[in-house]
């Protein structure tokens, strides 16, 4: 009966830290590489591939196939939680938490995360929380 119940808590775990998570799924990953062509979408490499957030986690964007791009680990890294490549200076995100969107009649606000990183600093993440703080730092003693 233990491990009955052990098995459900787990899985009710499981299906709830997803659904706030970065966690893109295997069909998502599907989907976004044969659309990407298995290549970068800044430089075209085929090797070292990561799955980007086209707007950042961090500023609210979604998991799903539309908000996911194949980056190479270096244009990735790069481009950060921002919508430039520093690498090769090519646009490679949109909104990027500083209010730009396709859509001029959209505005969205963000702010700097107003946590505290474990070496003390703050965070550099932007939000559009309404209680200033990005996913890492959601409760006030993170």
């Amino acid at each position: 009966m233990k491990r009955i119940l052990l098995l459900i808590s787990l899985i009710l775990i499981s299906f709830s830290g997803f659904s706030q998570s970065r966690y893109i799924s295997s069909t998502t990953k599907k989907i976004v590489f044969t659309r990407d062509g298995g290549k970068c979408q800044c430089c075209g490499r085929r090797d070292k591939l990561e799955y980007d957030h086209i707007i950042p986690f961090s500023c609210g964007g979604k998991n799903d196939p539309s908000n996911i791009q194949l980056l190479c680990q270096r244009c990735n890294r790069s481009k950060s939680n921002s919508c430039v490549c520093k690498i090769h200076q090519k646009k490679v995100g949109t909104n990027c938490c500083q209010g730009e969107t396709s859509n001029s009649s959209m505005i969205i606000t963000s702010t700097q995360c107003t946590g505290i990183t474990l070496k003390g600093l703050r965070c550099k993440n932007r939000t559009r929380n309404k209680n200033g703080r990005c996913h890492h730092h959601q409760s006030p003693d993170l």
